[in-house]
């Protein structure tokens, strides 16, 4: 197989790491891909370094957005313009492994599940691992990902010829998630592969990292995004605070 990759990147003043977040789109050992990078309305050189890369890379696209409308929207834009077969999302910041795509679609056809993931290591700014490695579970549903959300943006892999193509709800936080549960609606489950195939930078001020306001918006996520009773909510609401405890404490 040789079908065409869409990877939907979304940068805001990223000119630190999106050289090298590009490079190992580069590097893959499945080359026929489109990066399709939509810039945020960025102040710094981060337009630059991009149009450099552009220059002998004609698979990377840059759209840029006029003025600063947050990252659902920018993901949205680049799902838009989208056009293979399959479509995975890479953050500005973060690295995969040479064989990230090959094994994702390998997985596919192996499985015949529509939707995979990938295990991933996790690295503070300078890429130098101080933190345990993450290891997705095998399969997760609809309610599994309700309780914590295990798929990571830098690794999610959809086959959107079989499943179709949906966009991230306009929140400011959890549009990932939203997007993952509305697949997980129509599917049995998402497949999980354990060995790490991606590098997730975990930077000091980055929004998913600050903790002061994320029970609120995990609450209203359940509440006005998937429609949860308040029970219900105030259910999911404690696993959520458990696992997410337990992912970070190392």
């Amino acid at each position: 197989m040789n079908a065409l990759v869409s990877i939907i990147t979304p940068t805001f003043n990223s000119a630190k790491y999106i050289a090298e977040t590009i490079q190992s789109v580069q590097n893959q050992t499945y080359s026929n891909w489109e990066m399709i990078i939509v810039d945020d309305a960025s102040s710094d050189e981060t337009i630059t370094v991009i149009e450099k890369v552009q220059e002998n890379d004609s698979r990377i696209i840059l759209v840029r957005q006029k003025k600063n409308v947050g990252p659902a929207i920018t993901r949205n834009t680049g799902i838009q313009k989208a056009s293979g077969k399959f479509m995975t999302f890479l953050d500005a910041d973060d690295i995969w492994f040479e064989d990230f795509i090959e094994n994702s679609i390998k997985t596919i056809q192996e499985t015949g599940i529509s939707f995979v993931f990938s295990s991933y290591r996790r690295a503070n700014e300078e890429l130098e691992f101080v933190y345990s490695d993450f290891i997705v579970p095998q399969n997760v549903t609809y309610t599994d990902i309700l309780k914590t959300n295990s798929i990571s943006c830098l690794t999610a892999f959809l086959d959107i010829e079989a499943l179709g193509k949906k966009e991230m709800p306009i929140i400011h936080k959890r549009q990932d998630m939203g997007l993952w549960l509305k697949y997980l609606k129509e599917i049995p489950f998402a497949y999980g592969i354990q060995e790490p195939k991606a590098i997730y930078r975990i930077r000091k001020n980055s929004l998913s990292r600050k903790k002061s306001d994320l029970i609120k918006y995990q609450w209203q996520f359940y509440r006005e995004v998937e429609k949860l009773s308040v029970f219900q909510s105030l259910y999911y609401l404690i696993h959520w605070a458990i696992r997410g405890f337990l992912k970070y404490r190392n």
